[in-house]
């Protein structure tokens, strides 16, 4: 059982583990260097503080966002202000993403700052009804500050990848034949390999703390909504469009964490869907349908410890389990009057 608490404690959990993380990696490279902490650590907060400060340019800039124009999508501008309201929280700014891939995300350190994006795709592929459960879903995460505690925890993942590239470019540096030749290659290999840990353990942190902040968002869009089964429908939607997307598409893909939706979970979950094809397609017309799919979604339940390993490497919890939480939510609503708090008792993780 959850409650919001439960995600502010879990946020300060992940920063406080991701703290430890980053004064580890800080205090090794400084030993190896031959660097104290203290200059280290103030080395590495620059360049997190310079990284953290432009990341929304650059989620903006590599996600190809272009912002809307007063009234330029009345539907998109009118649900989203009433929606904001709702939450109790400004207006984000609105943006389109021109992708045939049914998707949507936010974006900034702040709400006041935030962009709101929907994929040209989403609008195209889902009905009204859905497209506001994905919206009321984005407004949750701007309510509970999701993109900003993603983009301060993915900070260290990204300056461990810096390191980790030492590896890669070793190869193609001379760095000569003089006496301390030998401690300059062991150094750079074993602040790569360092940095490959560190990478891999604050990584495993972050797509933690994504999948957990997925559901709340959901559970909010539920209670925002009144109506979980058009964010349920959504889902199937967005996970089956997002499995047909082409390489191209797929390869420009950027901060995942961020979205709604996830191309490789997508293309992993309807592989695994489609090779039960004839297990799922009840009515044998080749077409696994909106009833067929939440059967196939109940049944992956029940997935191998493969299958579960690989759900830690993913930055979103499995379609079929945010579906099954939907329909906890949705059993309660229909019982009766629902607060919000009360919303997030369905969320598991």
């Amino acid at each position: 059982m959850a409650y919001l608490s439960t995600l502010k404690l879990n946020c300060y959990f992940f920063v406080g583990m991701m703290f430890l993380v980053f004064a580890a990696f800080v205090a090794i490279v400084g030993l190896i260097i031959g660097l104290d902490f203290i200059t280290m650590l103030v080395i590495f907060l620059i360049i997190m503080t310079i990284q953290i400060l432009i990341s929304s340019t650059i989620i903006g800039w590599v996600s190809r966002v272009r912002h809307l124009g007063e009234g330029e999508i009345p539907f998109l501008e009118r649900e989203v202000k009433a929606l904001s309201e709702q939450a109790g929280i400004p207006m984000p700014r609105l943006g389109i993403v021109d992708d045939p891939t049914p998707n949507a995300f936010v974006y900034g350190l702040t709400q006041k700052g935030s962009t709101l994006a929907v994929h040209r795709g989403l609008m195209d592929q889902l009905n009204d009804d859905e497209i506001r459960g994905v919206l009321a879903h984005e407004i949750g995460h701007i309510k509970h500050r999701d993109a900003m505690y993603m983009t301060i925890l993915s900070a260290v993942p990204a300056i461990a990848y810096m390191g980790m590239r030492m590896l890669l470019y070793m190869r193609f540096m001379r760095v000569g034949r003089g006496k301390g030749a030998g401690q300059v290659i062991l150094a750079m290999l074993l602040i790569g390999l360092i940095s490959a840990v560190i990478y891999f353990m604050s990584m495993l942190l972050v797509k933690r703390l994504s999948r957990i902040r997925e559901f709340y968002a959901d559970a909010y869009s539920a209670f925002a909504t009144g109506d979980p089964h058009s964010l349920s429908s959504a889902l199937s939607k967005i996970t089956y469009g997002l499995s047909l997307a082409p390489p191209e598409i797929k390869s420009r893909e950027a901060a995942r964490a961020f979205y709604i939706g996830n191309v490789q979970n997508a293309h992993k979950e309807i592989e695994r869907i489609s090779r039960n094809k004839q297990k799922y397609d009840l009515d044998g017309d080749g077409v696994i349908d909106q009833k067929e799919l939440e059967i196939a979604m109940s049944d992956e339940s029940n997935t191998s410890a493969w299958d579960r390993f690989g759900v830690l490497l993913s930055t979103h919890p499995p379609t079929f389990k945010r579906i099954l939480a939907l329909k906890n939510i949705e059993k309660d609503m229909k019982k009766g009057s629902v607060i919000e708090d009360m919303i997030y008792e369905k969320v598991e993780f």
